[in-house]
């Protein structure tokens, strides 16, 4: 039987990034063949990867990344199950990797990017060698391409939350206007930019609402239905965009503040993820 050293156990380690026990059961295995090694220690992997698969990566980091002329941007939350592993340096490098890698190609959306070729293998298939080896399930759970006249990125709390807002316009002012809108957006997590974008699904249940707490204040019948309208209209104030109070100056909105930038500066959309929600 071949002797299986240290030196060459570490470089399987290096290799694979699996524990050194892994490494040297895997080389005895193979009777010290390294690539045989390597097809065993992938095997294995993507059999722990597959008992893990149903488990919630519900940690993890959001990264928001804009473009160098600022007329595209990626957001994409890249998972894991633990707070610990979180925090871990190779883990965040890991994530960070990943969105560097969605801003310089482009992927279209989430199964373009998990199809995309990334190291030698798919991402989809690094992801389950990450998962072998931490022990821990490693997933994309949301990816997101933004493309406008102008996008400004920003990324809150270590990563919790990673916003991307398109604009109209891409002069500095406006791109830094849009990074103070981003940063409002992950505060105050409105859920649209303007009335206009909110479904009529809550639009009807936020009158319906209306209705009910004016009834049950005892209103006339007659003044229900002005009521529950003026209830909508402080829904909207209150949790879409450009009608919220800006965080940095409450004496205007952030219609007012985007207008005292650039009369020209409007707010197109917005995408936001946040850890864990």
């Amino acid at each position: 039987m071949t002797t299986i050293t240290a030196s060459v156990v570490n470089q399987l380690r290096k290799m694979t990034g699996a524990g050194m026990m892994d490494c040297k059961k895997a080389l005895q295995e193979s009777d010290g063949d390294m690539d045989g090694a390597v097809d065993i220690l992938r095997k294995k992997g993507a059999a722990k990867a597959a008992k893990r698969a149903d488990r919630d990566a519900g940690e993890g980091l959001a990264i928001a990344l804009a473009s160098s002329d600022n007329s595209y941007g990626i957001v994409v939350e890249v998972n894991c199950e633990t707070d610990f592993v979180a925090k871990n340096d190779d883990f965040n490098a890991f994530a960070n990797q990943i969105a560097s890698f969605a801003l310089e190609t482009k992927p279209a959306d989430k199964d373009a990017l998990l199809a995309s070729s990334f190291e030698g293998k798919t991402l989809a298939e690094i992801l389950v060698d990450r998962t072998a080896v931490i022990g821990e399930k490693v997933d994309v759970s949301n990816y997101a391409l933004v493309s406008s006249e102008g996008v400004a990125a920003y990324n809150h709390g270590a990563n919790r939350i990673g916003v991307l807002v398109a604009l109209t316009t891409a002069d500095d002012a406006s791109i830094n206007a849009g990074k103070d809108v981003a940063m409002q957006i992950a505060a105050m997590n409105p859920i649209a930019v303007d009335e206009t974008a909110v479904s009529d699904e809550v639009k009807a249940k936020e009158m319906e609402i209306g209705r009910d707490i004016a009834r049950q204040e005892g209103k006339p019948e007659q003044i229900i239905e002005k009521i529950a309208e003026g209830k909508l209209k402080r829904f909207f104030k209150d949790n879409t965009l450009v009608h919220q109070a800006f965080v940095k100056d409450g004496s205007m909105t952030v219609a007012d503040f985007l207008k005292s930038v650039n009369p020209d500066l409007k707010v197109k959309s917005f995408t936001r993820f946040q850890i864990g929600a």
